[in-house]
């Protein structure tokens, strides 16, 4: 593969180079301007900013007339129709100006770098900078201690406070950094190595676009970065007028926030970002909205938010009805005895494996050696075993073996089995042996799930009366309801048990499980397991069992950040993922060369065949580095290899660091340290990110820091991210990696070709081999799982897909109800459907009697034709006149209330008005009674209309919100539903994608019609007209914010499947009979996109490629 890529490159040329030399002629440009901004005095400078904002105002300025006029004339109008074309022009229109102010920006850029870049050079060159004071001046200065005052002038000081940290300004841009600036302004990912100045590099994208005064944010991995950022660059931006904010500092929904947002330029985490998304979507009032629209965003260590934290759903969840309800401490005394049975089988099997093998009888050996990994693959005397010669290859010849043809012969291995676990896809499957053993003598059918047909079928051949069949139908029901959890508890009960350990994946603090980010080593405060796994953790562990919650508001981060208008960021380590950026969010990776060429030795990866050997070495090595005045960071994959580490150096009595969860608040205090001379520092590869390790004279002169990788990452770029630490600037530095056949990534992925060649070689217990051949077998072994993720975060993005384009429908239709503009719009569109639905379902039965009915229920208003007009007009002539007569029928009634109620609104407003600023009015549908809060000085300057538009709007809100957490747990419950379709050979991605449609259409149409039925039938009652109250603040609704670490797909295929073993009802033979007539080649049919809802018809032989994509589905006439 690499010479391929070796003649590509001779023929096509070296990407990251034609990258770079398309910026470089925009890098020129910009440094013809720096020597005529050198001569502006600081005042001129500065009023740069004013003319690049009128320049872009000036641009839009016949477009932003344009949408003035038209917002004016959908204010006057009471043609719907005409509003409606108002509103998509006016859409249209802000394309424009987005496009517009793009190409401004693009003309602007040159100029705009180099007054920022002069703009660090004065601040390094001075330490005081005197400028004409304004009121912007005044402002931070009143907050800010950087800024002083002398009579008419301010006086801005070079050294100030970055988040507790006191810094003076060293800074001035390289012309690497300019290329840098230029790849993020263009929409695409800066790829820096570390130390090149990342946070300086954003100030050039930010500036520029913050210009707009449509807002900047810039995004990063945690709070810490967020508030020390925000505050260091801060100065450079407010001294060019731009304000700068941080949402971290503040509290959710606080006024505080919101105006950290309304600043020109916000900083914060993609958490928060993300949970204020979702927050402003369940907002009551447009004053508790606190985001503007997403407009451009520059996201610090992109590779860790879009790639590792992509499949990570935010989720907003409230309580849930009977939420404590459950079976885990019930089931957990069998789950820890079948653990427990397990492991002591399998030990003894071990054991005559060892013996089979040593005797010479490698076929019963082999047989037992396989049943045992596949039992218990992490057990320690095992992986010792398989590290001896030969052995990892007689247990890989063993399973190829079984694995042959669709693995028809590995039942075998697994008959003498309670449970198989899949290591590499961290599953758990229950075998029929295990669940004879949980069901026990007493009732054998405990686990069993009915068989629904069937036992429905028998309860309706016994032609009961209707009471008893119901009452048998509802137990039966109810009866699969309790075995159906129960698997499910049971699951992950087991799940818990043999695939999650204490201190490795979780650590149990103040009665709490909490999360450990096995690649940075940091507790994930707020993050849970989902699907119940972290209830069955927390029974595991004899912790309280946190009740249930439903879901009120979900939003993956792959789909938050795809919102923005124009995306961009940084990273020291995105080449490796770069396919995945394009294809998931058409982002173009651009390495930017570094200012100083790297004086890094990066040696060949030393292998070994034991841990026990490998540890050894790595701290025979470590000892020789400290004692030569070499600083050392020792990279581990996880907090355990961490913490064995540390005391392998304490028996040394080697002084050290280690940087884990327990310690990850001191690590700024420890990463300050890591570049002394002879400080061993202890980090999991991801630690330390956005930090940099400095280095005195003295260190550099001792050869740098020295990197010692302990183990292989399954992923290349967190090594190359621990790689990065050392050879900073051109610093000189030293890294290597140790591997042992026994680490995770090897023995799961690595070439048998390794194993084979260190037994032929013959080498003995502490002998090492390196060479450039093996460490590149390892990168290949890294591609394969980075492959294999990268399929994993694909799917579920198709699955998330479908939720994301219902959830931009229901938060639009919210957003037009709570801000009330454009809601009259969607009514008249809500009532057009609900009129198309019921014309089509009563035309297609011929029945006028039920749309009578029906127009009476949903429209308070009876039919506007005869039976005879409804038999000879079309559905779509028979719909328009019922829309017709219903929206007049409407505006009229809604008039008569705005009538009724105006008299008694004047009445308060002008005796009480200087008490009440918002009241409260009840309507009734004759059923309910809804509460709708009013301002009622609007009120009555509108003669009662603004408290027509309050009901429209509460009732919108109130039942889209409803339904939508409805949907929402629908859907939860289809996408675990959907896996089932494994066993019946389907795709469990096109029944989820054709199910959701039809639930999504159900909710549509259901919500339609119960804001209508209200709206149609709300009347203000006349015994409570006269009792109009104040009205008080809302109650804010108890919810709470987690992070979900959910399953993959594979995953859930698993716990699918080990509830599908569970279905042992007896089988019955049936004749299978076609229900519907064979469809040929050429017969005309018609699809539906599963998306859209759009129907065509055409030949089956043309439509068949399409129904296989998954994105048409057949629609049976």
């Amino acid at each position: 593969m690499s010479i391929l890529n070796s003649v590509l490159k001779v023929f096509v040329g070296d990407k990251s180079k034609q990258d770079v030399k398309a910026i470089l002629p925009v890098v020129n440009k910009i440094k013809q301007f720096e020597s005529s901004v050198a001569e502006l005095s600081n005042d001129e400078l500065r009023a740069k900013t004013t003319a690049f904002k009128a320049k872009i105002k000036a641009d839009c300025a016949d477009y932003e007339t344009r949408i003035s006029t038209l917002q004016e004339e959908a204010n006057t109008t009471t043609d719907i129709d005409r509003k409606e074309d108002i509103y998509q022009e006016i859409d249209g229109l802000n394309d424009v100006i987005y496009e517009t102010t793009q190409a401004t920006l693009d003309a602007l850029l040159p100029e705009a770098f180099a007054v920022v870049k002069e703009t660090a050079k004065r601040f390094v060159e001075h330490t005081e900078i005197a400028v004409t004071a304004n009121a912007f001046d005044r402002e931070i200065g009143g907050t800010k201690d950087y800024v002083k005052f002398n009579g008419d002038q301010a006086i801005w000081s070079n050294s100030w406070d970055a988040a507790g940290k006191p810094i003076v300004w060293d800074m001035i841009h390289y012309d690497v950094q300019l290329i840098g600036g230029v790849a993020m302004h263009q929409g695409k990912i800066a790829e820096m190595q570390t130390g090149e100045g990342k946070t300086l590099v954003a100030t050039l994208p930010v500036y520029l676009n913050a210009l707009t005064g449509k807002g900047v944010h810039l995004v990063t991995v945690n709070d810490y970065l967020a508030k020390r950022d925000s505050a260091w660059m801060a100065p450079i931006f407010q001294f060019h007028g731009l304000s700068v904010d941080c949402i971290d500092y503040y509290k959710p929904n606080s006024a505080e926030r919101k105006k950290a947002y309304s600043a020109d330029i916000t900083y914060g985490t993609n958490n928060e970002f993300g949970f204020d998304y979702l927050r402003d979507n369940m907002a009551h009032s447009t004053t508790d909205l606190v985001q503007k629209p997403h407009h451009y965003a520059i996201v610090d260590e992109i590779d860790s938010v879009l790639i590792d934290d992509a499949r990570t759903p935010l989720i907003i969840s409230g309580p849930v009805p009977q939420g404590d309800r459950h079976e885990f401490m019930e089931l957990k005394p069998k789950i820890q005895d079948i653990v427990s049975v397990q492991r002591k089988h399998l030990t003894t099997v071990l054991a005559e494996a060892k013996k089979n093998i040593a005797a010479g009888d490698t076929k019963e050996g082999g047989f037992q050696l396989l049943r045992v990994f596949r039992g218990m693959p992490k057990n320690k005397a095992l992986i010792k075993f398989l590290s001896e010669e030969g052995i990892k290859q007689l247990l890989q010849k063993t399973e190829n073996f079984y694995m042959q043809d669709n693995n028809r012969e590995m039942p075998k291995v697994d008959a003498e089995l309670y449970y198989v676990i899949d290591e590499k896809n961290n599953q758990i499957e229950l075998s029929d042996k295990g669940v004879d053993y949980l069901s026990g003598t007493d009732d054998p059918n405990f686990f069993v799930m009915p068989e629904m047909g069937m036992e429905i079928s028998k309860i309706e051949a016994k032609n009961l009366p209707k009471e008893k069949e119901a009452a048998l139908k509802e137990a039966l029901f109810k009866d699969f309801g309790i075995k159906s959890e129960r698997i499910h508890t049971m699951s992950q009960l087991l799940k818990a048990y043999a695939l999650f350990e204490k201190d490795i994946q979780y650590v149990v603090m103040d009665n709490k499980v909490m999360i450990v980010d096995e690649q940075t080593g940091r507790i994930m405060d707020g993050r849970r397991y989902s699907d119940g796994l972290h209830q069955a953790i927390e029974a595991k562990e004899n912790v309280k069992i946190e009740a249930a919650t439903q879901t009120f508001a979900t939003v993956t981060l792959q789909n938050y950040f795809r919102m923005y208008r124009k995306l961009s960021g940084m990273t020291g380590t995105a080449v490796t993922e770069a396919g995945e950026f394009w294809e998931i969010y058409k982002l173009d990776v651009i390495e930017i060369p570094t200012n100083r060429p790297i004086a890094r030795d990066d040696r060949d990866d030393l292998v070994y065949k034991t841990k026990r050997e490998k540890y050894n070495a790595v701290i025979e090595e470590v000892s020789n580095l400290s004692k030569a005045g070499r600083p050392v960071l020792i990279g581990t994959t996880n907090v355990e290899i961490s913490e064995l580490l540390g005391k392998m150096l304490s028996i040394r009595k080697i002084p050290h660091n280690v940087l884990n969860a327990k310690l990850h608040k001191k690590e700024a205090d420890i990463v300050a340290e890591a570049g002394k001379p002879g400080q061993v520092t202890i980090a999991t590869n991801m630690a330390g990110r956005g930090t940099d390790i400095k280095l005195s004279e003295e260190v550099k002169n001792a050869g740098g820091l020295a990197i010692v990788g302990t183990e292989r990452h399954d992923s290349r770029r967190v090594d190359r991210q621990l790689r990065g630490r050392a050879g900073r600037q051109g610093d000189p530095g030293s890294s290597q990696f140790y591997v042992s056949l026994e680490d995770n990534l090897m023995r799961l992925f690595g070439s048998e070709r390794i194993a084979k060649m260190m037994d032929r070689m013959g080498l003995k217990e502490g002998e090492v081999i390196q060479h450039s051949m093996i460490s590149k077998s390892i990168e290949r072994a890294q591609k394969k799982v980075e492959e294999n993720q990268f399929g994993i975060r694909k799917r579920l993005l198709e699955y998330d897909d479908v939720m994301n384009a219902q959830r931009e429908v229901v938060y639009r239709r919210r957003f037009n109800a709570l801000d009330g503009e454009r809601l009259r719009v969607d009514l008249a569109n809500m009532v057009y459907d609900t009129a198309e639905v019921i014309t089509a379902t009563n035309k297609a039965a011929n029945d006028f009697k039920n749309l009578e009915f029906e127009l009476i229920r949903y429209f308070s208003m009876s039919a506007p034709m005869s039976k005879s007009e409804f038999e000879d007009k079309t559905e779509q002539e028979l719909a328009k006149i019922i829309y017709k007569e219903a929206f007049a029928h409407y505006e009229s009634k809604m008039e008569r209330n705005a009538d009724l109620a105006f008299p008694v609104i004047k009445n308060v407003y002008e005796t009480q008005g200087d008490k009440f600023k918002r009241i409260v009015v009840p309507f009734t549908d004759g059923n309910k009674t809804l509460q709708v809060v009013t301002d009622l000085e609007k009120s009555y300057q509108t003669n009662g209309k603004q408290l027509v538009t309050d009901f429209e709007k509460n009732i919108s809100l109130a039942i889209i919100d409803d339904a939508w957490k409805t949907h929402l747990r629908k859907m939860d419950e289809l996408k675990q539903s959907v896996q089932l379709a494994v066993h019946e050979q389907k795709d469990p991605l096109l029944i989820y994608k054709f199910e959701s449609f039809e639930l999504f259409k159900e909710m549509i149409d259901q919500v339609n019609k119960d804001v209508i039925s209200f709206l149609f039938k709300g009347e203000i009652p006349q015994e409570t007209a006269n009792t109009i109250q104040e009205a008080k603040a809302r109650r804010k609704e108890k919810v709470q914010t987690t992070k979900d670490i959910i399953p993959n797909m594979d995953e859930r295929a698993a716990q699918s499947r080990a509830a599908g073993n569970t279905q042992r009802a007896p089988q019955v033979a049936e004749t299978i009979v076609r229900e519907q007539p064979k469809i040929g080649r050429n017969d005309k049919v018609t699809i539906k996109n599963v998306m859209s809802g759009v129907s065509k018809t055409l030949k089956y032989k043309q439509a068949l490629p399409l129904i296989q994509k998954g994105e048409w589905v057949l629609i049976r006439e």
